[in-house]
């Protein structure tokens, strides 16, 4: 679909996402009515956005699949309600006086779902695992900080030359090759999953599959229906079942957020993975106690594929873009739920840390777009030679909203043809992997831990995930350095340094700061929002009142 929308276009577009808009209504009715199994624990039905790639912890993307393998699976340190760290499989852990090398006791009570203990080298097993170039993991820079791990990936080194050791059936230590202020947040990824090996060795790509898949967590994989459900039971061998908390959760893939909407007010689904703009007014006029909202550790941004034309050797062009997008108008008429306009590329919500800005960042919009426009034609583009150019986005109503919007103001103040470009999870996914044919993507980051560090990796050109493919040296330098750094002012500083290269050279857009967005309803007891979203089943329960009529 090719988009040319006028100015018309675009406040006919702008006063449809407004309060009163489309979506809107009376009348709000939402069915009050939990599943009881019959046990007496309750089920927790939860909408989760697009079906997950693979629930192999080691290989999987996206928060789809984390929000899976967070119950399915536990690793060495696991995460309160609100976020906070908290031992995990490991009950207890030391840390050297020169804060490079961390030995973990493991619970001796913890077993597999075939009753076999959770031993020290299943973790090292799935570590090793990661780093090895023959799983293909995205993800396996982010174990950059343990000792051989970067020669590992690089293929210069073999996997058992990790720096993870198991000293005795529960004892794991591992070895950094510098401090880490962050590293125990880092535990709480599913790269860092432990997996029983003998399942992976028999079952290869299946041993994710119900029936096959051998997990630690508090639930088990009882049944994935691709495109339907997947299913989990608690797990009554878990060290800690008798605190469990819901009998049974149920994940629905729906990427369309108004028919999920729809069930959730049907009484089919308990939670909502976000909510519909059109309708967000509607729900905060209506169930304002079941809406959930929440600063995530999360920007929404706009990336550019620089390893291709029409980006790769034209920073001119990518500084246009990004000045002629109007955060603001954004983030007042089009999400519209307390986001926080981007000119910078960390979060404001990180802990102890004061980012670099858009050197435009104070400027009125206006100038801006004057600015672009002569950015624009500096970079060889006018009225008579416009670009033309592709945004993708992954299905989501959202998405498409946005994209539309970003469309019509580089329309309107630059003149650009931009056809928009929708996929399914997985084709985007891919595409935006391999740059072949992107050439802007849309695309957000929820941080793995509280550090500036989860997200300004995401641009290291060594990164599995850099879909804009930059490569500075400089930029990969200072990351390096700063890996090395124990934390403190001279870290940040360096960190800050980082992020206003990434900034000078426009590989990425951000558009706006997130918040989370969600419907509970409200028999599920035992939310406490977090920034990062990390949620664990076994941390809620359902109490339906004794009186349940639906509203």
């Amino acid at each position: 679909m090719r988009v040319l929308l006028t100015a018309l276009g675009v406040g006919l577009l702008l006063a449809g996402c407004g309060q009163g808009g489309s979506g809107e209504s009376d009348s709000f009715p939402v069915k009050i009515k939990p599943e009881i199994l019959d046990d007496g624990t309750g089920v927790l039905r939860k909408g989760n956005g697009a079906e997950p790639g693979t629930l192999d912890p080691h290989k999987a993307q996206g928060v789809p699949a984390a929000n899976i393998l967070r119950d399915i699976y536990e690793g060495l340190i696991s995460e309160e309600p609100d976020g906070t760290i908290e031992p995990g499989g490991a009950e207890s852990w030391e840390i050297s006086e020169d804060r490079k090398t961390y030995t973990f006791k493991l619970r001796e009570d913890a077993v597999w779902s075939n009753g076999e203990p959770v031993r020290a080298e299943d973790y090292a097993y799935g570590l090793r695992r990661t780093v090895d170039p023959a799983t293909g993991s995205v993800y396996a820079s982010i174990l950059a900080p343990i000792e051989n791990a970067e020669a590992i990936i690089a293929g210069d080194k073999a996997p058992d030359t990790l720096g993870v050791t198991a000293v005795d059936e529960f004892t794991l230590e591992i070895r950094l090759k510098a401090p880490t202020p962050y590293f125990l947040g880092l535990l709480t990824h599913s790269t860092t999953y432990p997996l029983y090996r003998p399942a992976v060795e028999e079952h290869g790509d299946q041993f994710t599959q119900p029936g096959n898949a051998v997990t630690n967590g508090a639930y088990l994989l009882k049944e994935w229906v691709v495109a339907s459900e997947i299913v989990l039971e608690a797990n009554p061998d878990y060290w800690d079942a008798d605190n469990v908390g819901v009998g049974r959760v149920e994940y629905y893939p729906i990427e369309n957020t108004s028919s999920e909407l729809k069930r959730y007010q049907a009484g089919e689904l308990d939670w909502t993975g976000s909510v519909p703009i059109p309708q967000l007014e509607t729900v905060r006029t209506h169930v304002p106690d079941q809406l959930k909202t929440k600063p995530s550790l999360s920007n929404y941004y706009y990336g550019l594929n620089v390893t291709r034309e029409p980006f790769r050797d034209s920073p001119e062009l990518r500084q246009a873009l990004s000045m002629a997008i109007d955060r603001e108008v954004i983030v007042e008429k089009i999400t519209r739920g307390n986001e926080i306009p981007a000119y910078q590329w960390v979060p404001p919500v990180v802990s102890d840390y004061q980012g670099a800005r858009l050197a435009y960042a104070d400027m009125p919009q206006e100038q801006r777009n004057a600015r672009a426009r002569e950015l624009y034609a500096e970079a060889g583009y006018g009225e008579d030679n416009p670009l033309t150019v592709e945004i993708r986005y992954n299905t989501l109503e959202a998405h498409k909203k946005i994209a539309s919007v970003i469309a019509s103001m580089w329309q309107n103040v630059l003149g650009v043809d931009v056809e928009l470009v929708n996929e399914e999870w997985k084709v985007f996914l891919q595409n935006v992997s391999e740059r072949r044919v992107t050439e802007v993507f849309r695309a957000g980051w929820v941080g793995d831990y509280d550090d500036p560090y989860t997200f300004l990796e995401l641009l290291h050109s060594d990164f599995g995930i850099n879909g804009a493919g930059y490569s500075n040296p400089e930029y990969d330098a200072l990351l390096n350095k700063a890996s090395r750094m124990p934390g403190g002012e001279q870290r940040q500083s360096v960190l800050r340094e980082a992020e206003a290269m990434l900034l000078a050279d426009h590989p990425v857009i951000p558009v706006f700061f997130g918040t989370s967005k969600t419907l509970i309803k409200p028999y599920v007891k035992g939310y406490v929002g977090n920034p990062m979203s990390h949620y664990y089943s076994k941390d809620f329960r359902i109490e339906p009142a004794d009186d349940s009529p639906a509203q």
